[in-house]
């Protein structure tokens, strides 16, 4: 093919986008609270044996301040709050503190969601979410579906429920009991490993579901949290709070315990690659291929119009050899 004929090629190609997906899903379920000790600690038999089957570490790295709405936005937008700008839960001092480096259309900065729907218009999103603040962090348009529901054994029920009908592209599910009973009982109490245990059945009837809809040849699954604790908070600058697992499965991704460093940022950053999507220009985070097989590079970008990194353009992994982690 002449290269001058690409363009015009990818050009058409791009003004199908609607009608295109890559067949791959990926379902992010985030344990919000969810510390290394409750990990090792609590009898969760499901996390456990997905761990072994997945790509996995349990020295992930948040951001500061160890708080919810920093953490979850930080795992949505591919980057920290000195990029997007939110350093509290918005009780005492406002959400957003200072001017995001970047603003998508609603003008918060860019999510995840938002520039799946961009990339891709015809993309089912779906979020459902125990905690009722994680809707703030996310732009109002972008899912088909974002439900607030007031315990996890709903919030699970809901999502399980959507994915047997629609089978969305991207669909994150946020679970708060952990934290909850972290708050309430300190982070290394009985009643802490007991919400964690709880939390492992809903993590399990989400792997049941796929199992019995063999889906799990063309699904993703992330388990990662936003925070840990100590005593009966967090927000600290302690390794206890900041610390957290991230725990990734699917067709692609190599069994075993990462040795690369992990940042909560680079949980975006990994899913748009992994849905053969452009990260975002103002993103920090980069995608954690050393989760993949080598040859996964080939299958996600196989073509002269393979998605172009805003930086490196379509050079695809090997060029990110030296930045991705």
């Amino acid at each position: 093919m002449r290269a001058t004929t690409i363009p015009v090629l990818c050009a058409a190609l791009a003004g199908m986008a609607g009608a295109q997906t890559t067949g791959r899903h990926v379902i992010v379920i985030g344990v919000d609270g969810l510390s290394v000790d409750g990990v090792k600690t609590a009898k969760a038999p499901r996390l456990h044996q997905l761990i072994e089957r997945s790509a996995w570490t349990l020295e992930a790295r948040g951001v500061m301040p160890t708080l919810s709405s920093p953490n979850w936005a930080s795992v949505i937008d591919g980057a920290g709050p000195e990029q997007h700008g939110i350093t509290s839960n918005g009780h005492l001092r406002k959400l957003v503190e200072f001017e995001p480096v970047c603003r998508d259309g609603e003008g918060m900065f860019p999510t995840i969601f938002e520039i799946l729907r961009a990339q891709r218009p015809s993309s089912r999103i779906a979020i459902f979410h125990e905690w009722s603040g994680f809707a703030d962090l996310v732009e109002k348009h972008v899912a088909d579906v974002m439900q607030h529901e007031h315990s996890a054994a709903r919030t699970a029920a809901a999502a399980v429920e959507y994915w047997e009908r629609e089978q969305p592209d991207l669909m994150f599910v946020h679970l708060d009991l952990v934290d909850h009973a972290g708050h309430d009982s300190g982070w290394t109490s009985r009643a802490y490993y007991q919400a964690v245990e709880e939390a492992d059945t809903y993590i399990g009837s989400i792997l049941d579901l796929l199992q019995a809809g063999s889906a799990t040849d063309s699904t993703y699954v992330l388990v990662t949290s936003d925070h840990g604790g100590r005593g009966r908070g967090h927000g600290k600058n302690t390794l206890a709070e900041i610390q957290i697992p991230w725990v990734l499965s699917g067709p692609e991704v190599v069994p075993g315990k990462l040795a690369a460093s992990v940042y909560t940022y680079d949980s975006a950053a990994t899913i748009a690659w992994i849905l053969g999507i452009n990260a975002h220009e103002c993103w920090i985070g980069r995608p954690v291929l050393s989760a993949f097989r080598p040859a996964a590079g080939v299958t996600h970008n196989s073509s002269d119009c393979a998605p172009q990194h805003p930086t490196l353009g379509a050079a695809g992994p090997a060029a990110l050899a030296l930045r991705v982690r």
